[in-house]
């Protein structure tokens, strides 16, 4: 229902629309105001957000500038409960013969994709992912090389890059069965290809013990006070000539706070959740000790607490 002039009744009107017919039809004299409108709703019926106007089946997928058609080109899916006969019947056999140049990108785009949202990973780091790997397989210098590794690497970069870095160990952990030696020659392959290509070295982004301390304080179930003195410490330790790397102070960092917390978590642990040997963390926690009293908050531990902590 709605309201339209009516030349006959000579004023403003309620009319129903005909959906069968196509006609516009004043509700009160019966005269045909339009005839044979075109419906732009829907042939079928949606049940999301009926009681709003916009319907959201007639919108398609979002334009992908990476692929040459714009990611809008039709795939010809294989049916419900068909066989294997699908691709020998005369639609299958067009859709092979269909020459697609991005289908390659198009699920290396998917596999990205895949280990992004397993890793819990926001969208723009997925993006980067995928301008980072179109960029080398551009260059075609990937052909023979080992495909997962290539794509956990352009992960791994693209983390670096948008200042949210990720362990290689927890990059090898949804990169379909490539080592964390191939992820790590696969990155240095890639940004040296990308190198010679800009005439420039490539921004990687600087990593810090911060960075990885609160997923890792999450993993273990620290209480909040507990993380806000290892994020504190964490800080206080870059001050210091501690030549480790990030991940190895934030795990030894959280073995310090852990000591002098009522909710003590055994060194087995810490490793499982930081994915740092357990003699990795004994040893940057030997270089910690004797600057315990600096990088501790007073807030968490007193000085006569810092007793407690076990000797290197």
């Amino acid at each position: 229902m709605g309201d339209a002039y009516c030349p006959d009744c000579k004023r403003g009107t309620e009319v129903v629309f005909d959906h069968s017919a196509g006609d516009t039809v004043c509700s009160e004299c019966g005269l045909v105001l339009e005839s044979h409108s075109v419906d732009e709703t829907s042939e079928w019926r949606t049940f999301a957000n009926e009681s709003g106007d916009n319907d959201p089946v007639r919108v398609g997928g979002p334009t992908n500038p990476l692929l040459a058609d714009g990611g809008l080109s039709t795939v010809i899916s294989k049916p419900n409960g068909a066989q294997g006969d699908f691709l020998s019947s005369s639609l299958g056999r067009w859709q092979n013969r269909g020459s697609n140049p991005d289908r390659t990108l198009i699920l290396a785009f998917k596999t990205i994709a895949t280990m992004a949202d397993r890793l819990g990973l926001v969208a723009t780091i997925k993006d980067r992912a995928n301008e980072i790997y179109k960029k080398v397989e551009d260059l075609k210098s990937v052909r023979g090389r080992n495909q997962d590794a290539i794509l956990a690497a352009c992960l791994y970069i693209a983390c670096r890059q948008e200042d949210k870095p990720r362990t290689v160990k927890e990059i090898c952990s949804v990169a379909n069965g490539a080592t964390k030696k191939e992820i790590g020659r696969a990155k240095e392959f890639i940004v040296k290809q990308l190198e010679v290509e800009m005439g420039q070295s490539m921004e990687m982004g600087t990593i810090h013990a911060g960075d990885f301390l609160r997923r890792f304080c999450s993993h273990l179930g620290m209480t909040n006070q507990a993380v806000k003195a290892a994020q504190e410490a964490v800080q206080k330790s870059e001050e210091l000539d501690i030549r480790r790397s990030p991940i190895s102070i934030a795990a030894a960092v959280i073995y310090m706070i852990t000591q002098l917390s009522d909710d003590k978590k055994p060194l087995k642990d810490i490793s499982l959740a930081t994915g740092v040997a357990e003699g990795t963390i004994k040893n940057s926690y030997k270089d910690l000790y004797p600057y315990a009293s600096r990088i501790i908050p007073t807030f968490f531990a007193k000085e006569e607490d810092l007793k407690n902590l076990c000797s290197p």
